[in-house]
């Protein structure tokens, strides 16, 4: 590969020189050759190249991958001066350097200015910047803050500025910074008249806006390339219980041997548990999150891109101008903040254009934690926030094709019907005709005057009397309560898919409010067939938590036909012996049996929810099943795959038995071992499931009287469903919480299920 040292005259100091307009042509492509060795652009990168070197603003929006970088480092070769460059992370800064230094003989080429620097070494580089050697500067936003360093610049000619990740200027953005803020202040103090390039890979359509208007950029150039990743494969599972969960990622990652991949956690404590049960079971694996020293951060880091180790288990703070292109799957233990965030994190598989896989599991209860981690924030901050993960909900839980819904929240339309690189799309679910449906979503929008968002359009419909709906009269509309006949549920996927067809829009400049397309005058002028699809794969997950397996990663799919059987089962056998099928087996158990084939008793007890008790007491007929399903369909089952467990210090269990038979308030049980009210609940259920018996009477008797645990007694014994949002609806007139039916619910189980 040819390398060059790119040189330039020294300015005088005190002058500032703005880039001339001309045809660089010439240049671009001996330069491409000379300082990068390759024979070709990608994508848009030689217009974007082109409006920079002709003194434009330019604005471009890359997946990553797609060749961001180049379009300021060529740039920067070729004109005159050094191109300062911003960046929001001292990783990013250094990764970047090496990278431009790695192209060049020149080993001053590039440089990076910030607090991880001493006074000898910032001298260093002001000696290097001075003289003319550097023709790439990359700067924390702080350090354009500094007055000296202002002063600095202005004596040495620049040739334009550069900010990466500009997304950070958004409070829209997935990574807001608020120093963002404050950069076109100083770029102008430098020098005003220098052009500005922008670059993110992830941009809404309102986050784009935030970026020109803040950024002050002068009739950009915008240059947007497809948020399509064509080699990505999408799917959601939903979370089982932990130990099936961890389960299927080990047994996933054992059949993906040698494959490079990254797991992303909400938490450190996460990290550092799983990294431990992948080196328990073979798969070389290290933990990475902000509590570790920068050194030993730094070492993981390298050991991953040097596939010393094949996993990395990481919070977010991992990845961020990470240059490794064969990460083969990208696995999120937990849900991410936003569509922002995923699309990022899940961006760095598979950037060689060879296969990457993106598994995200999911439960409510890690919606929960996301929402109570922003408790504590400014109003403005929580709405935002809300509005955020209410997109990424939309996003796992939707029906239709994964791809469409990631291209159009980024404001990019996806025709084609099928990607056959999602879940959805796989395995497609049948569509039902909601036109008269569609009909009633645009009279309540219509009759708010198109100022009201997804959420509280839902309340209209549904007829819910909440104090906002009060405050305006709204319930006065002839339109309140014309869809009460369907639950939230089907009128938030119904919006959603009408959004994804251009029917309704969304106000970039008011976010979440729905607005009428052409579409939407048309449709009410002459209505159509509106056919959409249903996803109730998550319901139970997405209510209280009951969280069911699916296979695992795409290792094992859960074979679908044969999980409607096992339903139809479970419903007859209760009907039988007069229980609600919850109580014969959870869904999540299921989901396994379809999973693994069980086909003997002794087989079906290490399923996800099934005790030898249980086993004997309900499994015969399903065990009968399953074995004749197998026969019939020539199934090969999978190997029976042992998972090594590492030994859990923490582990709750006998603490909590132990602290129950002792009747010690649930209250300082959860209080001593760390845990929420909603969180110890939780893991009781798990411990009663699982067959052990919890005589929680002392507690429900405190929290619920007699006649009131009789009426949830006799729900229990009626209902087809475990819901608890559903339970609550339907005993609204009583007032439950979600402790109280939590509660009976477990007692249900024990006095039945086991």
């Amino acid at each position: 590969m040819a390398k060059s040292t790119t040189t330039s005259k020294k300015k005088p100091t005190g002058t500032a020189t703005k880039t001339t307009k001309q045809n660089h042509t010439h240049d671009i492509s001996a330069g491409l050759q000379s300082n990068f060795g390759f024979d070709q652009f990608k994508g848009r990168q030689e217009e974007a190249i082109h409006s920079l070197l002709n003194g434009h603003d330019t604005f471009i929006i890359m997946p990553t991958g797609g060749g961001k970088s180049l379009c300021y480092q060529l740039p920067a070769m070729i004109l005159e001066g050094c191109a300062i460059i911003v960046s929001p992370l001292i990783a990013l800064m250094k990764n970047q350097v090496d990278l431009v230094r790695g192209y060049s003989e020149n080993e001053n080429v590039a440089h990076f200015l910030n607090s991880s620097l001493n006074k000898s070494q910032i001298k260093a580089v002001r000696d290097d910047l001075t003289a003319c050697r550097t023709k790439l500067l990359y700067v924390a936003p702080e350090t354009l803050t500094k007055q000296e360093n202002i002063d600095f610049f202005k004596s040495i000619q620049i040739s334009f500025f550069a900010v990466d990740e500009a997304h950070c200027i958004s409070e829209w953005g997935h990574d807001f910074r608020p120093e963002y803020r404050r950069l076109r202040e100083m770029m102008d103090m430098i020098d005003p008249s220098l052009p500005v390039i922008a670059l993110t890979a992830t941009a809404t359509p309102k986050v784009q806006s935030d970026i020109i208007k803040n950024l002050g950029l002068k009739n950009p150039n915008i240059f947007i390339s497809s948020f399509n990743r064509k080699n990505l494969y999408y799917e959601i599972q939903p979370k089982i219980k932990l130990d099936q969960t961890i389960k299927s990622i080990v047994r996933f990652i054992s059949q993906n041997k040698g494959k490079s991949g990254i797991i992303y956690t909400l938490n450190r404590k996460t990290t550092e548990e799983l990294a431990d049960i992948l080196n328990a079971n073979n798969i070389k694996a290290v933990a990475y999150h902000a509590g570790l020293d920068a050194k030993l951060r730094a070492n993981r880091q390298d050991a991953f891109l040097k596939e010393d180790v094949q996993v990395i288990v990481a919070t977010i703070a991992f990845g961020m101008g990470i240059d490794k292109p064969d990460i083969r799957f990208v696995i999120h233990y937990n849900v991410p903040k936003s569509i922002e965030n995923y699309y990022q994190e899940t961006g760095r598989a598979g950037r060689d254009g060879l296969e990457g896989k993106c598994i995200l599991y999911y439960s409510h209860k890690d919606v929960a934690k996301l929402e109570h981690l922003m408790r504590d924030k400014p109003l403005s901050e929580r709405e935002v926030g809300a509005q955020l993960i209410n997109e990424t909900l939309a996003f796992v839980e939707t029906s239709v094709c994964r791809r469409k819904v990631l291209m159009h929240y980024f404001g990019e339309e996806w025709t084609q019907e099928n990607c056959g690189q999602c879940d959805n799309c796989l395995n497609p679910k049948e569509k039902i005709e909601a036109k008269k449906e569609a009909i009633s979503v645009l009279k309540v929008v219509k009759a708010l005057d198109e100022r009201f968002n997804i959420e509280y359009s839902v309340d209209i419909l549904t007829g819910r009397l909440t104090p906002t709906v009060t405050m305006y009269r709204h319930e006065q509309l002839p339109e309140f309560g014309i869809g009460k006949d369907k639950d939230a549920h089907f009128w938030n996927s119904l919006i959603r898919q009408m959004l994804l067809e251009d029917i309704i829009r969304k106000d970039i400049e008011d976010y979440g409010v729905l607005k009428f397309t052409p579409k939407a005058e048309k449709f009410l002028k002459k209505p159509t067939s509106f056919k959409i699809v249903l996803n109730n794969n998550f319901d139970d997950a997405v209510a209280d938590d009951e969280e069911t397996e699916t296979g695992g990663a795409g290792a094992h799919a859960t074979d679908e036909h044969l999980f409607e059987m096992l339903k139809e089962l479970r419903q007859k056998e209760a009907k039988k012996k007069s229980l609600p099928p919850f109580v014969i087996f959870l869904e999540s158990s299921l989901h396994d049996m379809a999973t693994v084939y069980p086909t003997t008793l002794e087989e079906l007890e290490k399923v996800s929810g099934v005790s030898k008790g249980k086993a004997l007491k309900y499994g015969k007929p399903f065990v009968t099943l399953i074995a004749q399903y197998v026969e019939e369909n020539d199934i090969t089952r999978p190997d029976d795959f042992v998972m090594k467990s590492v030994v859990n210090k923490k582990s709750n269990k006998i603490y909590i038995i132990q602290n129950v038979d002792k009747k010690i308030p649930l209250d300082t049980i959860a209080k001593n071992k760390d845990l929420r009210l909603d969180e110890l609940l939780e893991e009781m259920e798990t411990i009663v499931a699982s067959g052990t018996r919890l005589n929680l009477d002392y507690a429900i008797d405190d929290m619920l009287d007699e006649d009131e645990q009789d009426e949830v007694i006799d729900y229990f014994r009626s209902c087809e469903t475990s819901s608890l949002d559903l339970a609550r609806e339907e005993l609204e007139d009583s007032d439950y919480n979600w402790e109280q039916l939590k509660i009976m619910r477990i007692k249900f189980l024990v006095e039945y299920g086991n």
